[in-house]
């Protein structure tokens, strides 16, 4: 049973690439933990799809970036472009 909306489950192998990319992009250390997320939204005028990463880099240390995106859809170029 999916409690959560339904629908196929975001490529393992392409979050691993996308937390790669952002790991090198903003230069980590390696414990820096980077978290990746495909949400559906059904609000009228959000997209249908939409990437969240999260970066924990220690204590009260946050960012978060959006991509108006699916997962699968995330280039290099996207990564490059936030922040």
């Amino acid at each position: 049973m999916d409690l959560f909306g339904g629908g196929p489950k975001p490529n393992a192998a392409k979050i691993g690439q996308v937390k790669a990319w952002v790991q090198e992009r903003f230069m980590l250390a390696e414990d820096a933990v980077v978290m990746v997320t495909e949400l559906r939204c059904t609000e009228p005028g959000c997209p249908p799809l939409e990437t969240v990463i999260a970066v924990l880099e220690g204590p009260g240390s946050k960012r978060q970036y959006k991509l108006h995106k699916g997962v699968a859809d995330v280039t290099l170029e996207d990564i490059a472009a936030i922040g």
